[in-house]
């Protein structure tokens, strides 16, 4: 009896424990999104020359807490004959759907909350997933305004989701794995990945604005336009969370960028400093950068979104898996069959086929910018011959 009543108060002690780690991750979780929107204010308060927030507490630190403290104390409108239950559900399932993104991610050798082989597979299924979300809260609203904006993102989003499968297999094949902890071992083995790949990682993080709905790829929520998108009839809490699930997005994504391509937690010039600084440090950096990205450029057209996507970053990602994939055929039949053989003409074939992809890839990308060297020919060579 003292034995089975022992066990009962160790399985309670474990699940106590468990939900105080999950709850512990779930607050720190909240905190970097408040820290996030701060520094977005901060960061393009300084672009535009001016202070940012700078009244509630020290440097504005206690701006976020004020902001959710007012979104919080806000009535919670819900439109005439709209889907009540749908339109409460959709900013929950949003931003939940953001949170279980999370569970993957390590921030040390050992620090994840799912430490899954197939974790890449993990973060494909679930981020398939967040799109339903803003198309529930745009159908259920009963607005024309929401609609169209809850259209516009799944539809962006999908078309996105296609190239970014494609970047991710390029990582899993130079990483040899679909864990992430196993794609930083792998760079600490080697080298990081952006020194192979430096198109690819330019490539995935206009990916990520565009599956973020981030400048310039905000269409989504185009106020000239949709008022304020999918989310034009929430107030209170429920826009709140869909604001919370956006920056989680964003903050994960950025995490996503630097175990991708800049080594994770591995330290930069081999500093003694804590893997959780570096992993900080750089996540903040790609952070600044989205921020930068959106106090800078404008938005696009609709149109020239789509064709972006379909027609310029879904082939561009197409070869670089391509060229990945016979680089790697080539490394290991070059080892096995032809060292061996003779030195000069394995090291003819293989610069044969280098030359053969630069020439592919150099044509796929005088292709691309055919509109821009064909202005470049009307501004300065047509029209300065006098025409």
């Amino acid at each position: 009896m003292i034995i089975l009543f022992s066990y009962y108060i160790n399985f309670l002690l474990g699940y106590i424990w468990h939900i105080g780690i999950y709850l512990s991750f779930f607050i720190f979780l909240l905190l970097t999104i408040a820290l996030t929107t701060l520094l977005e204010r901060k960061v393009m308060g300084s672009v535009q020359r001016r202070r940012g927030p700078n009244v509630a507490g020290l440097f504005g630190f206690l701006q976020p807490i004020a902001d959710g403290l007012k979104l919080f104390l806000k009535e919670i409108i819900i439109p005439t004959n709209s889907n009540v239950f749908l339109f409460l559900i959709a900013p929950i399932f949003t931003l939940f759907s953001s949170i279980l993104l999370w569970l993957v991610i390590p921030f040390n050798k050992t620090v994840a909350l799912l430490d899954t082989p197939h974790s890449m597979l993990y973060l494909l299924a679930i981020s398939s997933l967040a799109v339903y979300g803003i198309i529930f809260s745009g159908w259920s609203s009963n607005s024309k305004y929401a609609f169209s904006g809850g259209l516009r993102s799944s539809a962006q989003m999908i078309s996105y989701e296609v190239s970014i499968s494609f970047v991710w297999l390029v990582i899993a094949l130079l990483g040899e794995s679909l864990n992430l902890c196993d794609i930083v071992k792998k760079q600490e083995e080697t080298t990081w990945f952006i020194v192979p790949v430096l198109p690819l990682y330019i490539i995935f993080f206009i990916i990520v604005l565009a599956e973020t709905n981030r400048a310039p790829f905000d269409l989504p929520e185009a106020e000239a336009e949709l008022v304020a998108g999918y989310n034009v009839e929430y107030s209170s809490i429920a826009f709140a969370l869909f604001f919370l699930g956006e920056y989680a997005n964003m903050a994960l994504m950025s995490s996503l960028l630097t175990i991708f391509f800049l080594g994770g937690w591995l330290p930069l010039f081999f500093l003694s400093i804590s893997p959780y600084l570096w992993f900080g440090f750089k996540v903040s950096l790609h952070l600044v950068i989205f921020i930068w990205v959106r106090a800078t450029l404008p938005r696009y057209r609709y149109d020239q979104l789509m064709k972006l996507g379909w027609k310029k970053i879904m082939p561009l990602t197409v070869i670089f898996m391509l060229f990945c994939i016979i680089s790697m055929f080539l490394i290991k039949l070059y080892i096995v069959i032809l060292y061996p053989l003779n030195i000069y003409i394995s090291l003819l074939i293989i610069r044969g086929v280098i030359l053969l992809s630069l020439f592919y890839v150099i044509s796929y990308f005088i292709i691309i910018c055919k509109d821009y060297f064909r202005y470049i020919y009307n501004r300065f060579v047509f029209f300065g011959n006098g025409y």
